[in-house]
């Protein structure tokens, strides 16, 4: 074992997660949450891992950008046709986990995963600065590449074919929900003794139960 590497540790003291004080909904919870780690001024705030499996269950997992939530689910968007995209369409369950550690703080969904309506994704894709919607033309994601000069050139082709204002959403790109079936917040505490409150979904309701850490 490397003993730099098992040496490495800190304790968690900052705050505590106790049943009688989150939300009946876990929504609410993630909200509350969500604004304090945004009042936090936490970099990259909206990272999170998500994990996906094909349909023989060899999992995989990637950083993406939470972009919105509602009562329904949690959003993102990616290439549709990129390793992520051909393992949802096998496979549509998915794991985020999302990780402040300036507020030693977790949270896990696991749940179903579909795309967005066409119109949601168009919304967005348009709100999104001129490079990125051009780049999203130009890199086949997940696919293997000869060097870096198939993307830099696919994206100066794009570019003289769209201009920088009436770029279109190509088919293969759009958003995705994750409808949580589970919700886990994750509360660092001392000695390892964290809180986890886990909300599993049971036809319309939240069941609210602790684990042990």
């Amino acid at each position: 074992m490397n003993h730099t590497l098992a040496d490495i540790r800190r304790d968690y003291k900052l705050q505590s997660l106790n049943e009688e004080d989150v939300a009946a909904d876990p929504f609410i919870q993630f909200d509350k949450w969500w604004h304090e780690a945004t009042n936090s001024h936490i970099d990259e705030v909206n990272a999170m891992t998500l994990a996906t499996a094909t349909k023989e269950g060899k999992p995989s997992a990637r950083i993406v950008l939470l972009k919105g939530y509602d009562k329904d689910g949690f959003i993102f968007f990616t290439n549709y046709n990129s390793a992520k995209g051909k393992e949802i369409a096998e496979n549509p369950f998915a794991t985020l986990v999302l990780f402040w550690k300036e507020l030693e703080r977790q949270i896990r969904i696991d749940g179903t995963i579909e795309k967005i309506a066409a119109t949601d994704s168009d919304a967005y894709f348009h709100s999104r600065p001129a490079g990125s919607r051009i780049g999203a033309w130009a890199s086949p994601q997940s696919s293997v590449i000869e060097n870096r000069k198939v993307i830099e050139n696919n994206f100066l082709k794009y570019e003289e074919q769209f201009g920088t204002s009436n770029i279109p959403r190509p088919e293969h790109w759009g958003g995705y929900i994750v409808k949580p079936l589970s919700i886990e917040f994750w509360q660092g505490r001392s000695s390892r003794l964290h809180d986890r409150i886990h909300y599993k979904k049971e036809n319309d309701n939240w069941k609210i139960k602790r684990l042990a850490p």
